[in-house]
């Protein structure tokens, strides 16, 4: 099956690529979309489904009937009330500003012993008829108070895996992907789109 993935980022294509296989995906880029999409979203399934959609429309008018796969996925700490959640990327108010985001998320943290968080990611694939399947994934640990290994991914260097006992910012890709939120919600949906079919 060919799918539309709507991004353009490197490292989301290539963990689909490794967990999805069977399928071929075009990136934005290839299919000539350059637009930025206004992620109003209150939460990850709503920002998920408005990227899937926008695209979609896109292909419409591009006469392509191609089914279209949208992920929105962020960091959720239990004490801030699930923040900074749909505003992971922007927490500081830039956009994409790791350091800043880091530091206030320290910041917030600031005195309260409950460092607990888990990672989110959901996933919404949308066929060309509107028809959409979602799927979940969650990957849990707390907020360490200090950086430990690389600092190339937002909230990675800060984030203590349950699973894996150390940080995001101190595994491999590969070790990083067998746990994370995203792997685990690209499991969940193959599930279900394998469900689908059997369903017939």
């Amino acid at each position: 099956m060919k799918i539309v993935l709507a991004s353009n980022n490197k490292n989301k294509i290539k963990e689909f690529k490794q967990i999805l296989g069977d399928f071929e995906f075009l990136t934005l880029n290839d299919i000539g979309f350059l637009d930025d999409i206004e992620e109003t979203g209150a939460t990850f399934f709503e920002n998920a489904k408005i990227k899937a959609q926008t695209v979609q429309n896109y292909l419409h008018e591009k006469n392509l009937s191609l089914p279209v796969l949208s992920d929105d996925s962020g960091l959720c700490v239990n004490s801030l009330n699930g923040e900074p959640g749909v505003y992971s990327a922007r927490y500081s108010g830039e956009h994409g500003n790791n350091e800043n985001n880091r530091q206030k998320l320290l910041k917030s943290l600031q005195g309260k012993e409950d460092r607990s968080a888990y990672f989110e990611c959901v996933l919404v694939l949308m066929y060309p008829n509107g028809e959409i399947i979602s799927a979940q994934g969650k990957t849990t640990g707390h907020i360490t108070t200090e950086y430990h290994g690389s600092t190339e991914f937002c909230y990675d260097c800060i984030f203590y895996s349950d699973d894996l006992k150390k940080t995001f910012g101190e595994t491999s890709l590969e070790e990083k992907n067998s746990v994370s939120h995203r792997s685990r919600a690209i499991k969940n949906l193959l599930s279900a789109i394998n469900e689908e079919k059997k369903q017939g």
